[in-house]
């Protein structure tokens, strides 16, 4: 399907990767992995024809059909359901041709476009691109909403159904996850298992690399290699070979003696909760794969709070919303030290809501938060990623920060050179550290959010999808850092992986309450599927009743014409027969010898059977008419 031979790709004068040569068939699932920067995304240019090779070959078999998700959505006033529907290229091509054969009243043209309309399954669009919108968190009443009424991040869920309702041979994905809630990751995850073409996908979120891909192309040292198996089988061999090495075998050591002091902290758990039962068990596969990030850019670590008050924060009775709408009712919620909570629940549901409402940046709407004096708060949400000034650098910004935490006495005086290694730890080094922030990306953004609010020293981390737009080694870095937090911490994420490796506990947010959540993030798994079939059940029982009813008055129907159809059918054999025989009288009138002397008897018979044979068929042919009139009628 896909040929690369030999191929080097450049951007600009820098070599990407040269002297790649590899094939992907029909049906590969192939995850693209790398630091920022080393060309995941223009192999997908190239693949789409937007860039050509520098050197040797790359190739597409003819009529490969790719789907890719659009990174830009007009803001259309058309029904969003419609949008959807153009992702599938030849319906919609289809339907305007068909639009214009019926204002030219051309038959012929009508009959062969619905003909082909039946073909590709067209008519089943419509359900097809309902069931996309609904798997990825759109309500059933948003099916007709204007495209433009949408946010960024849900438009961009409608390009993504756009491009899974295309029928391609190939899938392209880049971070499809980044606008997704975890419900929605879960239903893109079956779907990709069911889909037939081949899929290449570029995501730093590891259990969804592990879930959807079979085989991993690593982007390194201006190569790509492919590895058998999921990202944990790669990252097993790449650890073992960076193993080899004296200094990652060293920080290796320091890493696991890290992780095992924490899984001691919390071995305890493992009879009381499942949740920890899994944490632990993913805390110690985490001993195989640390040396794999040995060669991170990232080195930063949450410094021990100088209280952490008990309780740090309460919710007493508190309705939560926003003016008429309450989404949260009778909150009763209360935050010790060392609590490590991760919220589930459905999108709409109130978990960003509920630490809105833990952050003070919502007020309750009944009821009453207390906090503690000495509480201070470390709050991650992707809106902040907007408030930071564009015109000042990273060191500017730290800068700002520090002063306001050395007038409040809470912090020491740093000296611009402390300040620079601080920032070093999350890959803001030398220019970088100095550059105005307007131009960084949405990744770049977020790791100086988190190194603003790592240096607070926060007793009370609130973290709402603070993995978005981060890569891989980035999150690793999160991943440890969080698991020696020595506050409280409330977890929002789609990454299960860092659920799983730093939240005790489970709170699910759903019909207006939170509760524990007894499983794990795979009984989470089931019990939205469960959710799904009584809701599919909920929403289809009408419509299948209908249907019901439709077939039993079609199979009535049937019955009641099953006579007329049986009367028209044996007019028909009647009449078939009469015409026979009226040939055979034609013939034998049209011989001159039966008008001889001798044959005048059988001449006389034969011309009275011609004369009743007319009348019979004259019968014959009314009974069939009214008969067949009365069958279409029915």
């Amino acid at each position: 399907m896909l040929y690369f031979d030999q191929l080097f790709l450049r951007r600009g004068k820098r070599l990407l990767f040269g002297n790649v040569s590899f094939t992907i068939h029909q049906g590969d699932k192939i995850g693209i992995t790398g630091a920022n920067g080393t060309g995941k995304s223009s192999l997908f240019a190239l693949i789409r024809g937007e860039l050509e090779e520098d050197r040797g070959n790359f190739r597409i078999a003819a009529r490969t059909s790719i789907a890719h998700v659009a990174q830009e959505t007009p803001a259309e006033q058309i029904a969003a359901i419609e949008y959807v529907m153009r992702g599938d290229t030849e319906l919609h091509s289809i339907r305007q041709e068909l639009e214009t054969a019926e204002q030219q009243e051309n038959g012929d043209a009508i009959a062969r476009l619905h003909h082909r309309m039946d073909e590709i399954d067209g008519y089943a669009a419509r359900a097809r691109a309902a069931r996309l919108m609904h798997g990825l968190g759109f309500g059933v009443d948003e099916d007709e909403k204007p495209v433009a009424s949408f946010s960024g991040g849900w438009r961009m869920r409608l390009n993504l159904a756009q491009a899974l309702i295309c029928r391609s041979d190939l899938l392209l994905l880049d971070e499809p996850t980044n606008h997704l809630d975890l419900d929605a990751v879960i239903w893109l995850e079956s779907w990709l298992k069911h889909y037939q073409g081949a899929l290449l996908l570029i995501s730093h979120d590891r259990d969804f690399l592990d879930r959807c891909v079979n085989t991993i192309a690593n982007i390194e040292q201006e190569k790509i290699t492919l590895y058998s198996g999921n990202y944990t089988a790669f990252e097993k061999i790449r650890s073992e070979r960076l193993a080899q090495q004296q200094s990652a075998h060293e920080k290796q050591q320091r890493e696991i003696a890290h992780m095992t002091s924490y899984i001691d902290r919390f071995r305890a758990k493992a009879t009381k909760a499942k949740q920890a039962q899994s944490r632990i068990k993913a805390l110690e596969r985490m001993q195989l794969i640390a040396p794999a990030h040995v060669d991170s850019p990232f080195d930063f670590s949450f410094k021990h709070p100088s209280h952490i008050p008990n309780p740090l924060l309460r919710l007493n009775r508190v309705d939560g919303g926003y003016g008429d709408s309450v989404i949260l009712k009778q909150l009763g919620l209360g935050l010790l030290p060392g609590d490590r909570i991760g919220l589930l629940g459905a999108n709409g549901a109130g978990k960003s809501t509920l630490i809105k409402l833990l952050a003070g940046e919502l007020m309750p709407l009944k009821g009453e938060c207390e906090t503690a004096k000495e509480l201070r708060i470390g709050y991650f949400a992707q809106h902040q990623l907007e408030q930071l000034h564009d015109e000042l650098s990273p060191l500017e910004h730290l800068q700002m920060l520090d002063k306001k935490i050395t007038e409040k006495k809470s912090a020491l005086p740093t000296g611009e050179k402390e300040l620079r290694n601080y920032l070093g730890g999350f890959a803001f080094r030398d220019d970088m550290a100095t550059s105005a922030v307007a131009p960084f990306s949405g990744g770049e953004k977020a790791r100086l959010v988190l190194a603003l609010l790592v240096y607070q020293q926060p007793n009370l981390l609130l973290l709402d999808e603070p993995t978005n737009h981060l890569d891989l080694e980035m999150r690793h870095a999160l991943t440890m850092a969080l698991q020696a937090f020595e506050g409280a911490m409330v977890l929002v994420s789609h990454d299960r992986h860092l659920l799983r490796t730093v939240c005790d506990s489970l709170l699910l947010v759903a019909n207006t309450t939170v509760e524990p959540f007894s499983g794990d993030l795979d009984d989470y798994g089931k019990w939205l599927s469960d959710q799904r079939r009584e809701k599919d059940v909920e929403n289809d029982t009408p419509e299948k009743s209908r249907r019901k009813e439709q077939r039993r008055i079609d199979t009535e129907r049937r019955k009641q014409l099953q006579p007329l159809r049986n009367k028209v059918k044996k007019l028909e054999t009647e009449l078939e027969k009469l015409h026979v025989r009226k040939n055979e009288l034609t013939t034998a009138l049209a011989d001159p010898e039966i008008y001889d002397e001798t044959n005048k008897e059988k001449l006389k018979m034969l011309s009275l059977e011609h004369a009743q044979l007319e009348k019979s068929l004259e019968e014959t042919e009314e009974a069939w008419m009214l008969t067949s009139e009365e069958l279409e009628a029915g």
